[in-house]
């Protein structure tokens, strides 16, 4: 895509926009999406070679097949394989043949192309460098992904592994270009959404807290912060909980409504200090889809709300089945990612979930006024790449 047609694509898509959100997707970041897609289409390739998948792939075959082939370890391998498989069949570098599903073959080309990602890479630091963490996470990861499809290593081992643990401050960070757009699409929808009068908020999955700063930031700002009677910033990861707890004391010194605590949403809610008809809101950033159970999880947090409260969640969405999403790439490695319990309605695969598929599971656990923020539906058809959203809906 050239500049002309980014800065083109840019307009048009504010014309689908809330003037809040316009803002964020401007041409200079419609450019960085074109770049890092391009990069990890690079990465792929290089990790599709590497894992003899090239010369597996030569004969047509399901992912499961080509992943046998390659002597990799399919149990954990197939979810990755049949991943990066869309993503070059989407590319046109695979050919894909058959049905949707279960019956979908696969077959390379005689010649994959061989394309450099550190040019992609150079490009973006001069054209945006704050968008380098999310290059330097998926670069670093790609060096050990043949040995995840192998079954040499775990993928928990390779993302999270002590000496990694600055790459997922960078990149859980509100100075990341690609990842704050989740988070500023967040506090929009919290601010918008919560129940008139305010009330307790809980944060599931609160991480390093870029989330709960970029929201408490917006309601400071617009001087609501006052309608903010508890924000309990929760998170699983010990390491995760104290560094976030030290960010947001340290970016607000004097927020009294602020408790740190470890909330599993894997586990019932009352038994981890929740009480029941609780909360105005529970809110969670790019965490709800490693639910273990996501119906399961929904009805703890239906429980958890009083009458008239919101589950607001802002997460990478995928706008249509089947469609590989460029972060999947890294997040492919985590079991919780690609092995969630499944459902044929609204979870019938790991990873990211379409709008219906939110809409769906938010129903089925008695929620209801299920919203969008931005309407994906209606901007997915034109701009097919555009994977984030802020979906709310409250308990009756």
């Amino acid at each position: 895509m050239t500049v002309t047609g980014e800065a083109g694509s840019a307009e048009a898509l504010k014309q689908l926009l809330p003037p809040a959100l316009a803002p964020l997707f401007d041409a200079s970041f419609i450019h960085s999406c074109v770049l890092y897609d391009e990069f990890v289409y690079r990465l792929t390739l290089q990790v599709f070679r590497s894992a003899g998948l090239d010369t597996a792939a030569r004969e047509p075959g399901s992912a499961g097949e080509i992943a046998a082939r390659a002597g990799l370890e399919t149990g954990r391998a197939l979810a990755p394989v049949d991943w990066m498989l869309r993503q070059l069949a989407a590319r046109r570098v695979v050919e894909e043949a058959g049905a949707g599903g279960a019956a979908r073959r696969f077959r390379a080309r005689a010649s994959l192309p061989a394309l450099d990602p550190g040019i992609v890479r150079e490009e973006q630091r001069r054209h945006d460098p704050s968008w380098l963490p999310s290059y330097v996470l998926a670069e670093t990861v790609a060096q050990d992904y043949a040995a995840f499809l192998r079954g040499e290593a775990t993928g928990e081992a390779i993302l999270f592994s002590p000496a990694r643990f600055r790459l997922w401050i960078d990149y859980f960070s509100n100075d990341n270009g690609l990842y704050t757009v989740n988070n500023r699409i967040g506090a929009i929808a919290v601010e918008q959404w919560m129940p008139r009068g305010g009330g307790g908020i809980l944060e599931l999955g609160g991480g390093l807290a870029s989330a709960a700063t970029a929201l408490l930031e917006r309601f400071e700002g617009a001087g609501r912060l006052g309608e903010i009677r508890e924000y309990r910033f929760t998170e699983i990861v010990p390491a995760f909980l104290r560094r976030g707890q030290q960010a947001l004391q340290t970016r607000f010194p004097h927020a009294a409504f602020l408790t740190f605590e470890r909330v599993d949403m894997n586990r019932p809610f009352q038994e981890q200090g929740v009480a029941p008809g609780s909360l105005a809101v529970v809110y969670a950033v790019n965490t709800l889809h490693v639910a273990l159970d996501l119906a399961v999880t929904l009805g703890e947090i239906f429980q958890a709300l009083a009458p008239g409260g919101r589950l607001i969640v802002s997460e990478c969405v995928r706008p249509h089945p089947g469609q590989a999403i460029y972060v999947e790439f890294v997040f492919n490695l985590m079991q919780a990612f690609r092995s969630p319990r499944l459902h044929p309605t609204y979870r019938p695969n790991g990873g990211f979930l379409t709008p219906e598929q939110w809409k769906a599971a938010m129903e089925a656990a008695g929620f209801v006024d299920v919203r969008f923020l931005p309407d994906i539906v209606r901007i997915r058809d034109r701009f097919p790449a555009f994977y984030v959203a802020a979906i709310g809906a409250s308990r009756p």
